[in-house]
């Protein structure tokens, strides 16, 4: 298996702030790999070294067989990055924008006006490529700024939590196209603040915490590893709700809710489920011991 995504034994400290804490990661080519994990996990610094923004203290990282250190020149033209906030024009067109950075990557006049047909069509931006940008909506403005991440091809896209902000229409108008860039081959390296995301884009999930990968599997695997069936319970009157792991068995249910019936307020509401990456979430990011999925 060839991996464009290498990180070994990764680690990084800002001051007396150990950020990153000895970081194993690797992505195989073509594959769509998501890092969850709180506020200041380490996720976005963990992709500044990856995309040689930043320096690593130690271990080593490698993107499409470049080491990130030592030949940072040629890891730069294997990779698109795009960042938490769009970063375009908008005062010109989403036109403009494309054309503007296929000129200033290098392209002639003529290569630059077919490669940005390209991108306005592959980007279902076609109808609106002559308007300003500061009058597209929120999910338009992130599809022109992925757009211009990927006026070079390169093999590797890196997406820093690409549909913040986005409504529920745009965030998955932009997982259709990310799903489409993955069918074309490239390796796509995602961090989100949104589960479902991860669920529903991701061939393999990796859960940062205190700046360690503290799991790593498929969506399936991962909440596997919270047990069988989850009970919640929701009361509507008091607005709080609450969710109970067990082994899936109709004994241990019984013996849960058994234990709870006597604490709850009588209207609360019960309802048992399969676990969600929410659940996955919150127990693998409010536990300190290191889980590890085969």
């Amino acid at each position: 298996m060839k991996f464009a995504i290498e990180v070994k034994d990764l680690r990084k400290s800002f001051g007396d702030q150990k950020v990153l804490g000895g970081v194993d990661i690797f992505v195989p080519e073509g594959q769509i790999y998501a890092l969850l994990g709180p506020n200041g996990a380490g996720k976005t610094t963990l992709i500044n070294i990856l995309t040689t923004l930043v320096a690593a203290d130690g271990g080593s990282a490698r993107i499409a067989g470049y080491d990130v250190a030592a030949e940072s020149g040629k890891v730069k033209q294997s990779i698109s990055l795009t960042g938490q906030f769009a970063a375009v024009d908008e005062m010109l067109t989403a036109e403009e924008n494309l054309r503007m950075m296929c000129r200033l990557s290098g392209m002639k006049s003529a290569e630059a006006k077919r490669r940005t047909a390209e991108l306005l069509q592959q980007f279902d931006l076609t109808a609106a490529a002559r308007k300003r940008v500061k009058t597209y909506s929120g999910g338009m403005r992130r599809r022109v700024d992925l757009a211009i991440s990927l006026v070079a091809s390169r093999p590797v896209l890196f997406l820093d939590e690409p549909t913040t902000g986005l409504d529920t229409v745009s965030r998955r108008a932009l997982w259709d196209i990310i799903e489409r860039l993955k069918a074309s081959g490239i390796t796509i390296f995602l961090t989100t603040q949104y589960l479902e995301e991860a669920d529903q884009l991701a061939d393999r999930i990796g859960v940062i915490n205190g700046g360690r990968l503290v799991a790593e599997g498929t969506a399936a695997e991962l909440k596997a590893r919270i047990g069988g069936e989850v009970i919640e319970l929701t009361n509507e009157r008091e607005q709080w709700s609450r969710t109970v792991a067990t082994t899936g068995s109709a004994q241990d249910i019984g013996r849960i809710l058994n234990g709870l019936a006597a604490s709850l307020p009588a209207d609360t509401q019960v309802t048992i489920r399969r676990p969600s990456m929410d659940d996955v979430f919150i127990a693998l990011t409010h536990q300190p011991s290191e889980v590890s999925v085969s």
